[in-house]
Parts: structure tokens; C-alpha cells; sequence
């Protein structure tokens, strides 16, 4: 039997890059249940602060283990290594990081 996208993710993550200087990151993650796919966005606002979103999902939705503000403050300081980390305590694993 073969093994779930989850399943294969977590076992063996992908090489995550960011864009340097990046203003925009869209997140695709697989969720625990039945592979589905969704997309996290960390966009800078007008004062220059990431800011989390769920598209047409709320964030609760994902089940992560730190507080959005964390990951967000986290985001502004660039440590990307921990924001990926800190969205792969939930429900859901990171495929793939687009950034610009």
C-alpha cells in the first residue's frame, strides 16, 4: 500500500527557500486528512509586518501548536527555518514555499 503525501512529507521534507529580502511567501500544505492541499499566505503589510492568512480558511483550521502572533513575529525576523517548523506542528505539513 502505498503511502499518504503526508505521510511521505513528514518522513522526508522538502529543501524550503526563501527568497531573500521576500515580501510575500504562499505556503502549500497537506493536510493529515485525506492529502488535501491549502495555502497559507505571510504577506508584509503597510508597516512592514508579516501577516498570516488562511485564504478562504480560518487559521484555527490548521491546529498549530504556537499562537499565530509567534509565527508571524518570527516572520519579521527572518528565521524561516522556525516559521516552517512552527507550521509543521499542525495538522498539516509543508510541499512547497513560493516567494517574492
Amino acid at each position: 500500500m502505498a503511502q499518504s503525501k503526508y505521510v511521505t512529507l513528514r518522513h522526508n521534507p522538502p529543501k524550503l527557500k526563501v527568497k531573500e529580502n521576500a515580501r510575500e511567501l504562499v505556503i502549500t500544505t497537506i493536510s493529515c486528512m485525506c492529502d488535501n492541499t491549502h495555502y497559507l499566505t505571510l504577506k508584509k503589510n503597510s508597516e512592514g509586518d508579516f501577516k498570516l492568512d488562511g485564504g478562504r480558511f480560518s487559521l484555527s483550521n490548521w491546529q498549530f501548536k504556537y499562537p499565530v502572533h509567534d509565527i508571524e513575529w518570527t516572520a519579521d525576523e527572518g528565521n524561516w527555518n522556525k516559521v516552517f517548523e512552527m507550521i509543521n506542528s499542525s495538522t498539516e505539513t509543508i510541499s512547497e514555499v513560493k516567494s517574492r
